[in-house]
């Protein structure tokens, strides 16, 4: 029903470990290259869109104020915190859009196919979950080891390191990290976990830094290691693929994908599938190289709106920091 939340799963007060609430005005998510994104999906009077990491319904407010007054929105977020938030933010379109708590990847099973004029994954971590301790995102407060974006999910990165033999962790720290001491890490991390669990966010911060101490770098040496577990719990990258994949059924010709990314690895992926979809020509199952006399002749599916990623201006970094790794590539279906 239009208008209405679906799925949340969730009340608009949580209790937390340490006798600490949080209520949905807590969540907090400042929208990034929110001009860019707009330029981008052209909202229109009548425009049917798609926020598939709405958060804390920056964007999707900004798309419904620019199409209105009879666009519509489709709107998602696996974080339960997110779509209390976004019930309350969007609750004034009532109508005009539909909310549901899942991962976007999931919208090829909920939105209409052919249906959307545009559409927008931003893949970034919001500052309430980076902020709120208990989410166990980051380690500059202390909390448990969690990093499930969806706390449905049973698995948590605390299992991940206390339960995965030494190879597989060095190669979730290698592949989703980037993190040279990889397999170091593992080793110190399987060693000190027959002594005892490793729980809490500080705890792994501090085994990382007696491995790999910082020796004057800026960035923490435990970062890459974080952000390998952040993906892997939520298994961000397969998510993002088959979302992808999914966007182009959703969108109509002429319909525009847009997607902010903040890794480089998120990056890459966007920038294959783009790049993939545009070309007019596919590759057998299991090429290696693109020859030229392997091609196998097909019309282009969609072409890029910027040749280049587009990035948040000085003044937008200035004003929040967190912005400043952001890249947005557009796609518009043929």
């Amino acid at each position: 029903m239009p208008g209405t939340v679906f799925e949340t799963g969730e009340r608009p007060r949580w209790w937390f470990p340490g006798n600490r609430t949080c209520t949905v005005t807590d969540f907090s998510h400042q929208p990034v290259l929110l001009d860019e994104v707009l330029s981008a999906i052209r909202p229109k009077n009548g425009g049917r869109y798609f926020d598939g990491c709405c958060g804390g319904a920056g964007h999707s407010v900004a798309i419904l104020e620019a199409s209105a007054p009879t666009g519509f929105l489709y709107a998602c977020d696996q974080d339960g915190d997110a779509v209390a938030a976004a019930t309350e933010d969007l609750a004034q379109y009532a109508g005009r859009f539909e909310l549901r708590r899942l991962n976007f990847s999931e919208a090829v099973n909920w939105v209409p196919r052919g249906s959307c004029d545009g559409m927008l994954l931003d893949l970034g971590v919001s500052s309430h979950q980076i902020d709120t301790a208990e989410r166990g995102f980051s380690f500059q407060a202390d909390g448990p080891l969690d990093m499930r974006m969806d706390r449905r999910r049973t698995r948590t990165a605390a299992d991940l390191v206390n339960e995965r033999p030494p190879a597989e962790l060095a190669r979730i720290f290698w592949e989703y990290g980037d993190e040279h001491e990889s397999r170091r890490i593992a080793r110190a991390i399987c060693e000190e976990r027959t002594r005892y669990r490793i729980e809490s966010t500080r705890q792994l911060a501090s085994l990382v830094a007696r491995i790999s101490p910082r020796h004057g770098r800026r960035v923490h040496p435990a970062t890459r290691v974080f952000q390998a577990l952040r993906i892997a719990v939520n298994d961000e990258l397969g998510a993002l693929q088959r979302g992808l994949a999914g966007a182009m059924n959703l969108l109509r010709p002429g319909g525009r994908l847009a997607v902010i990314s903040f890794h480089s690895l998120e990056d890459r992926v966007v920038k294959d599938f783009m790049r993939n979809e545009c070309r007019d020509y596919d590759l057998p199952a299991g090429a290696e190289e693109d020859l030229p006399h392997l091609r196998i002749p097909r019309a282009a599916r969609a072409v890029l709106v910027h040749r280049k990623p587009v990035r948040p201006s000085t003044g937008e970094v200035e004003s929040n920091p967190r912005a400043r790794s952001a890249q947005l590539r557009v796609l518009e279906k043929r």
